[in-house]
């Protein structure tokens, strides 16, 4: 099989052709125009319930509760999620968890368009829309490399899959916080219900190969688990990156969370400013993504992860200090930075090292340590802010991520140690590129 970085003429693709590789393939190009718009009424739906919360409550604790709400159930449900995915079609689960986010959406629509949504209501959502994303999020990660060809393309296709999600990050809250002071926040959620048609359309008209029928004994969901769980406690590389992306969840991301205080007592503005900050973000989101896509190998990713969560953290601190809009979204922009580069690069070295037949597993606790943990940190962030303020949380939240940052660098030695045999393993072969970067094809067969 040829290449995938090799083009028709059998010169490698450079520039955008490089970057954007993997939307030649034709699951993928449905996957990523579907996935587009709905992800950008995703980030509607986001605003406007955080916005609607604190406009019913004025509580920051209570902020803190539906975010903790909302995303309990992946801490719960998503290590067995990834049994499920690992056993089961894929496709045909994305499609019903799919499903079941846009009845969720009209339903919220309904109860704040009629004007009788209480609190009660958005936290009983939250919980439902929290149980069907631990079931989609792992799936759809591990879903994502069944519809890639050309397997050495993983890094490629997440980095772009992560570009789309902050491409929508970038136009969902400024759109939102437009309509939200136009119209209200029941239009956002009904424009997001819409949105799910064009990911469902899409998923219907993938083509995929007959999935091969496993070799292996079937076992049952406790025991997928258990054997899920010594497999990533036994492999360094594996739990580390996931104990660093955890706690960065915990402590760092529940930021987002304070949004609404900072947008309107901190900076004194409106739904605008939400969406402005929060769009602020995304363009630091985006900037990271592309600049992962750009790259042609793995070979020297794992020492971004560090790195970017000490530029996270340091977002974080600098963005706790600022009392002013142009200095909060410029701050936001490296903020975004750092949380993308190591999210990505942490999904890449992860879904390039698993075994095969333990990818769904390997990415429900992917999915624990990047969302699970965010509803303690939420509820953790709500509580102290109350005592504190929020710049201050927001600060105390900097300076921990900074620390696991340091402590992750400093055991790099040894997970370079355990990677490299993996590397070997696959096909990995470095070349030196521009004197710069170790640039390499995986001639393996790793999927996401």
């Amino acid at each position: 099989m040829a290449s995938a970085f090799e083009s028709k003429g059998g010169r490698d693709p450079k520039g955008v052709k490089l970057v954007f590789r993997t939307l030649r393939y034709r699951n993928y190009r449905l996957f990523f125009g579907g996935q587009l718009i709905s992800v950008i009424g995703t980030w509607m739906q986001t605003v406007a319930v955080t916005w609607l919360v604190y406009r019913l409550t004025n509580s920051v604790f209570l902020l803190g509760i539906v975010g903790f709400a909302g995303q309990l159930p992946a801490f719960i449900f998503s290590p067995f999620a990834g049994v499920i995915a690992d056993k089961m079609n894929k496709h045909r689960i994305v499609i019903i968890t799919q499903t079941l986010s846009m009845i969720q959406a009209i339903i919220l629509a309904v109860l704040t368009m009629s004007g009788i949504i209480a609190v009660w209501h958005i936290i009983v959502l939250s919980v439902f829309l929290g149980a069907i994303n631990a079931f989609d999020m792992p799936t759809r990660q591990s879903f994502l490399l069944e519809m890639i060809e050309n397997k050495e393309d993983i890094g490629n296709a997440i980095a772009i899959n992560s570009s789309m999600f902050n491409s929508a990050r970038l136009l969902g809250p400024s759109i939102a916080g437009i309509v939200i002071a136009a119209i209200g926040e029941g239009l956002c959620f009904l424009l997001n219900a819409l949105s799910y048609v064009a990911v469902i359309l899409a998923l219907l008209a993938m083509k995929l190969p007959a999935r091969p029928k496993s070799t292996k004994s079937e076992t049952g969901v406790l025991e997928g688990f258990t054997e899920g769980f010594r497999y990533i406690s036994g492999f360094l590389p594996i739990r580390n990156i996931l104990l660093l992306l955890a706690l960065v969840s915990l402590l760092g991301m529940p930021y987002a969370v304070l949004m609404p205080v900072f947008a309107r007592d901190i900076l004194h503005g409106g739904p605008n400013t939400l969406g402005f900050l929060m769009g602020a973000t995304g363009v630091g989101a985006l900037s990271g993504a592309l600049i992962l896509a750009s790259r042609k190998s793995v070979v020297g990713l794992v020492k971004w992860i560090p790195a970017a969560a000490v530029v996270f953290g340091l977002g974080l601190i600098g963005f706790s200090y600022s009392r002013t809009m142009l200095l909060s979204l410029a701050l936001l922009v490296v903020t975004g930075f750092g949380m993308m580069v190591q999210m990505a690069s942490s999904n890449t070295i992860l879904q390039t090292v698993v075994d095969d037949d333990k990818r769904g597993r390997v990415m429900s606790f992917y999915t624990v340590s990047f969302v699970g943990m965010v509803p303690f940190g939420s509820l953790m962030a709500g509580s102290v802010a109350t005592v504190i303020g929020a710049p201050y949380t927001v600060l105390l939240s900097g300076v921990l991520c900074i620390l696991g940052g340091a402590l992750f660098a400093n055991q790099l030695p040894a997970l370079k140690e355990k990677i490299q045999p993996v590397y070997a393993r696959l096909g990995i072969s470095p070349l030196i590129s521009s004197g710069i970067e170790a640039a390499s094809e995986l001639t393996g067969n790793p999927e996401e």
